[in-house]
């Protein structure tokens, strides 16, 4: 069971959010309306995981995105999912930045309805997992200027999985290939983005997307 805080000005979905994850077991310990109420309850109730919309008021640009950073820059390692309406791949790349330790996650609101997939999101985020929506990634990946040469496009598109949250078994059905070769295909996006053995395996995945990601 997860604690969860979660915020989001439209009540309708703010209602929703928690019937979905009190259905799956997780107990939603804080419900609010606005950021400064978001940083208040993370506050007082420490949650396992913290759900926030990007627009909220007084402003409805980026409040919850600033809450969300502001949450991970007193909380380290607190993880996070940002649900956005729309594709802000300049939101999205300041919560990659924002990866250093703990999950993150930036997901488009359409995900909320795809309950099976939205509660996986929560709990391998929870989990230490990156987990990036895929249309934001197809739209982070078209602005790269400068691709990484050194990779093959079987390891781009391995990454690009990886970037999605995927596992090491559902980028295997994804791709129709082995397990040991999706392993061997990460031993070697490691080895030529130049990421040390020494660190733990999902942070030099979350290490691994984010150099992908900048270009």
């Amino acid at each position: 069971m997860l604690r969860v805080a979660l915020a989001d000005d439209a009540v309708l979905l703010r209602e929703g959010l928690i019937a979905v994850l009190s259905r799956c077991g997780h107990q939603v310990m804080a419900a609010v309306g606005d950021a400064a109420a978001l940083i208040a309850a993370v506050g007082e109730h420490h949650p396992d995981v913290v759900v926030t919309d990007v627009r909220m008021p007084p402003t409805f640009t980026d409040e919850g995105l600033r809450a969300a950073l502001a949450l991970r820059a007193e909380h380290p390692g607190l993880p996070v999912l940002v649900l956005s309406q729309y594709v802000a791949t300049a939101y999205a790349a300041q919560l990659l930045e924002s990866t250093s330790s703990g999950g993150v996650g930036y997901l488009l609101k359409d995900r909320v309805g795809q309950v099976t997939e939205f509660v996986d999101a929560v709990e391998r985020i929870a989990a230490g997992s990156c987990v990036i929506d895929p249309q934001v990634v197809s739209q982070l990946l078209a602005m790269r200027h400068d691709p990484l040469s050194r990779l093959t496009p079987r390891e781009r598109e391995v990454l690009a999985l990886m970037a999605e949250g995927r596992s090491n078994t559902a980028i295997t059905k994804a791709l129709t290939i082995t397990e040991k070769a999706v392993s061997k295909h990460i031993g070697s996006i490691f080895t030529k983005l130049d990421l040390p053995a020494d660190a733990e395996d999902q942070h030099r995945r979350v290490r691994a997307v984010l150099t992908y990601l900048r270009g």
